[in-house]
């Protein structure tokens, strides 16, 4: 992540014991509901801020969220998705108050995702979710995420999923870009994942970083997208194995890109960084405002210095996959509450 753009012929004996060899192997390989899977078990609401849509042609509305899909769901998770019915990037832990909301099936999924779930008991269901009355169409306006995870928690999982005592864990992600340092004030992927645990419901963020790569533009990699979903899916089996799922704060990871092939650094333990990665810029028209933005240059006017000893930003620019409490007010809470995370991150234990 540079650029700062957001500031990786056998003989015939030996064939028939490779064939004896796969066929045991394909004998013990776990299987849905298999007790051997590390998230057999367990509920998960999944939602994002980039909708459930992935239509666009770089597939920046809602791949993450797909990959996560199967990940969890490969892991023996039953997962429903209810997630933005169109792209909510940066709607923060905004949320409707009044009104009426529509949670609509999506009858056909991305291709290459459609049997992700099949074998789940919830049957890999994902909703889309609009407000209004009507059906969802092109130009019907969206929830917010933290309408859906409130929606979800507060009686939509009841009623579609018969889910009647909720999701045990929501997921929200993967984000198309990370979310780090100021930018997390903004993120709809960590205001949703806030939303649950104000419900009472351990969450975790997941965002996938940009390609440094692509010029005049900015683009996740498939192979990053994969690569978040499949380490959020074993970091969530060991969270639970050691049972640090906490409704005291979010668990907000960040994944970084690195070539294909490659690993990422290691996993580091992170503070919410002070640093302001955008400044917005807001030119007049006579009453209309068109709104621009720049990366801040640190150290000119209006761009807040880092302040923060394990800044994520800093971390994650390293090469590191990041893992940050966030709590309501944005804070680290270096207390009681995340001494049990903090170590199993630095230390594996």
């Amino acid at each position: 992540m540079n650029r700062r753009r957001t500031l990786a012929a056998l003989a015939a004996a030996g064939t028939v014991l490779l064939a004896c060899t796969q066929a045991q192997a394909a004998h013990d390989q776990p299987r849905p509901g298999d007790d051997r899977l590390p998230l057999t078990g367990l509920r998960i609401l999944l939602s994002n801020d980039d909708s459930m849509q992935m239509a666009r042609p770089n597939a920046s509305d809602g791949k993450g969220l797909y990959e996560v899909r199967r990940a969890l769901c490969a892991a023996g998770a039953d997962v429903v998705v209810m997630a933005p019915w169109a792209n909510q990037s940066g709607a923060g832990t905004s949320a409707t108050s009044g009104g009426q909301l529509t949670v609509q099936r999506r009858a056909a999924l991305p291709a290459g995702y459609e049997n992700d779930c099949s074998g789940a008991p919830s049957g890999g269901a994902v909703y889309g979710v609009c407000k209004g009355g009507a059906p969802c169409g092109p130009t019907t306006p969206s929830a917010t995420p933290a309408d859906t995870v409130r929606l979800g928690v507060g009686g939509g999982l009841a009623a579609k999923a018969g889910w009647t005592d909720g999701p045990d864990l929501v997921v929200t992600g993967s984000n198309f870009g990370p979310n780090v340092a100021s930018v997390v004030n903004e993120s709809g992927t960590v205001g949703a994942a806030l939303a649950a645990i104000d419900e009472g419901v351990p969450a975790i963020a997941l965002n996938s970083s940009y390609d440094p790569g692509v010029k005049d533009g900015f683009e996740v990699a498939d192979h990053t997208y994969r690569n978040t979903a499949e380490y959020g899916a074993r970091f969530i089996g060991e969270l639970r194995e050691r049972r640090l799922l906490t409704t005291k704060f979010v668990v907000n990871v960040n994944y970084p890109h690195h070539e294909k092939g490659q690993r990422p650094k290691g996993t580091a333990w992170t503070s919410v960084g002070t640093q302001k990665l955008v400044k917005f810029h807001y030119a007049a028209t006579g009453d209309t405002f068109t709104i621009g933005g720049s990366l801040c240059e640190q150290g000119s006017p209006g761009c807040r210095p880092e302040t923060k000893r394990y800044p994520d930003y800093a971390l994650l620019e390293e090469g590191h996959v990041t893992v940050t409490p966030v709590t309501p007010d944005r804070t680290h809470d270096n207390g009681r509450d995340t001494r049990g995370l903090e170590r199993f991150v630095r230390s594996g234990s």
